[in-house]
């Protein structure tokens, strides 16, 4: 820095002082050993976990199905297997994916088409562990709507998909029954 006497900073003259100082007893400074820690995946109390508001909620529901549309149409499920959460990933390799969705695959069914419509839900979103939520209803879409049931959980600062069924249902089946 080339600071030295009245102009150098404060903590310079602090450091020369007390290098100089341990010298005098002939104690050499000993370097700052770094000690190395795994990291921690610390999950906050249920409490701190943010609950997901609507648009978060239909975010949540419209990336999950897109992740799943893309998947079909490529036949690469890491992607979908990867962005999970860990009991998520544990319990599918992408094999067993490719194998869940081939009906839909095979159906050929466009799931993007829900990213056009709002999610309608058959029953409230509901937690069913403190830091896991289940959502259910389907995507109204004709001919065929996209009926889901899938479970989130609160992961590593962020809700990621734990659970997953998707089923297309036909505007028939989706209709309420008329009385005569």
């Amino acid at each position: 820095m080339g600071m030295s006497g009245r102009t150098a900073p404060t903590f310079f003259r602090a450091a020369a002082t007390s290098l100089m100082f341990m010298a005098g007893f002939g104690l050499a400074p000993v370097a700052a050993q770094q000690v190395q820690t795994p990291p921690v995946s610390i999950q906050p109390p249920a409490s701190v976990r943010p609950v997901p508001g609507a648009l978060e909620l239909s975010k949540l529901l419209w990336s999950t199905i897109l992740a799943v549309d893309h998947a079909n149409q490529s036949g690469n499920y890491s992607v979908l297997r990867d962005m999970s959460a860990q009991g998520f990933q544990i319990n599918n390799n992408a094999a067993n994916l490719a194998n869940v969705f081939s009906g839909i695959r095979n159906a050929k069914i466009d799931l993007s088409n829900a990213l056009l419509v709002p999610p309608t839900y058959s029953e409230a979103p509901r937690q069913i562990q403190p830091d896991v939520f289940e959502v259910k209803g389907q995507f109204n879409l004709r001919p065929t709507s996209i009926y889901f049931d899938m479970y989130f959980q609160w992961e590593q600062g962020r809700w990621k998909l734990f659970g997953i069924d998707i089923q297309p249902i036909t505007m028939v089946d989706s209709m309420p029954p008329t009385s005569n």
